[in-house]
């Protein structure tokens, strides 16, 4: 009876009949998403007063999808039309949409959508960073083989490139780490830790811990060697 009135185009980025449940007592609907294959659902309970909202659903194209392709969508006659020629575009160009569980964090989703070139700037400046890889990790065969393949017109930065924001995000951080140390207005416990490296060099290394957000944060604020005597 409801889906009679299912007109949305969001509603052609999931499967067109609805899973109905029943969660202590209550019923609802999940949605399962097209690009998806396993627990990727929007659930929309049916004793609320916006049980015809897509607002949840909207969301979730908007991550899996892409802004664009659910701008595209907003520009369709009806969810037909989205189906289609988006939808059925989509899963026929061999996008990838795939999610894998990550233990104690959940899943991991990823688009259809390519990256833009500042994405992909910030995702490897990311990844080298909390990862300790070479900058010049960027230049190697197999790891331009797997960014490259099927798409070789794939934009990777240069080793140069992925070094000079590196320093303009940590020149960044640093200036957020100041600003908030200096606005902090609760105690600030500092730490600090002394070792020698493998060729001898005695190092010390400086940290803070405090709350924040109702959680514990530890921030490393410098390394440096002590100079001998």
């Amino acid at each position: 009876r409801l889906m009679k009135d299912w007109n949305s185009p969001v509603y052609a980025f999931f499967d067109p009949t609805p899973q109905i449940v029943e969660i202590d007592g209550r019923r609802a609907h999940n949605f399962k998403c097209q690009a998806k294959r396993g627990k990727n659902k929007v659930r929309r309970y049916l004793d609320k007063g916006d049980a015809r909202s897509t607002g949840n659903m909207r969301k979730h194209v908007h991550l899996c999808w892409g802004d664009e392709v659910l701008k595209a969508a907003d520009q369709a006659k009806d969810a037909n039309e989205v189906h289609q020629n988006i939808v059925g575009s989509f899963l026929r160009n061999g996008s990838i949409t795939a999610s894998f569980e990550r233990k104690g964090k959940g899943n991991v989703m990823y688009s259809h959508r390519q990256h833009t070139r500042t994405e992909t700037r910030a995702e490897i400046v990311h990844w080298v960073s909390e990862s300790l890889r070479p900058f010049d990790i960027v230049k190697d065969h197999a790891f331009q083989s797997l960014m490259k393949m099927g798409r070789p017109e794939y934009y990777l930065p240069s080793p140069s490139t992925v070094s000079r924001y590196v320093w303009q995000v940590f020149v960044r951080t640093r200036q957020r780490v100041a600003t908030m140390l200096q606005e902090y207005n609760r105690k600030i416990n500092f730490t600090t830790d002394g070792w020698s490296s493998p060729n001898h060099r005695a190092l010390v290394a400086f940290s803070a811990h405090f709350e924040h957000k109702g959680e514990p944060l530890s921030i490393p604020l410098d390394v440096v060697e002590v100079g001998k005597v």
